[in-house]
């Protein structure tokens, strides 16, 4: 009998901190790659071809959104500075009327970026679509023509078997709905993630725990 050993997808994507490198595999390298490979999907499919900037999420989506720039062509610009030092990670506050008070407080938008511009913005994940939502409605009421929305990893369906912080499945707002839903949730104009096989080929292995993703544990005993 041996145990199945996986490593969490998120160590990359979100989690590690970007000059850390695991199992061989730099944190911002793997983000940057994350970003080419949406920005090849987009290509191949014909979608998000207008976009004047790309942007990131910060602060993790930022590399994500870099490789998307570099390999799409199409300029990178900060059409919005976080604001951090009294504010915490707009997931965590018990109450979701908390949760929008700090991703709104957190975001200062950056108007020559903004104003009748269509825009494309990579983040490493949407959990309850808070953030996402929050930054979508900042832009237009900024005065962006479109708002685009590319996420560097699958849609969360699942909560992680080893602790996170969200308690339910329920609480994710990819669990019960399609990405053509979230894509209307967070009033984009449109959205795409990662695909599970994008986020193994990024990091160049097939090792690591998609569980939040696909609900396969790592945890199972298989015969040799």
């Amino acid at each position: 009998m041996i145990l199945q050993k996986k490593i969490c997808s998120f160590l990359w994507s979100y989690y590690g901190y970007p000059t850390s490198t695991y199992e061989g595999v730099n944190v911002e390298a793997m983000r940057c790659r994350n970003g080419e490979i949406m920005a090849q999907y987009d290509k191949q499919n014909g979608v998000a071809q207008d976009v004047d900037y790309v942007g990131g999420v910060p602060d993790s989506g930022i590399p994500h959104a870099i490789g998307y720039s570099n390999e799409s062509g199409k300029k990178y610009a900060r059409a919005f500075i976080k604001y951090t030092p009294t504010w915490a990670r707009s997931f965590t506050p018990a109450k979701q009327t908390e949760r929008n008070k700090v991703a709104r407080m957190k975001q200062i938008p950056v108007h020559d970026f903004i104003v009748d511009k269509n825009l494309l913005f990579v983040d490493d994940s949407i959990v309850r679509g808070t953030t996402s939502l929050k930054i979508v409605k900042m832009l237009r009421e900024a005065g962006a023509s479109e708002v685009h929305v590319r996420i560097a990893s699958a849609p969360l369906k699942y909560t992680c078997y080893y602790g996170v912080d969200v308690h339910t499945p329920e609480e994710l707002i990819s669990n019960k709905n399609s990405v053509e839903q979230v894509c209307k949730l967070i009033e984009a104009d449109s959205l795409a993630f990662l695909s599970h096989e994008g986020m193994l080929a990024a990091g160049h292995r097939d090792d690591l725990c998609l569980a939040c993703f696909n609900h396969k544990y790592p945890t199972s005993l298989y015969e040799e």
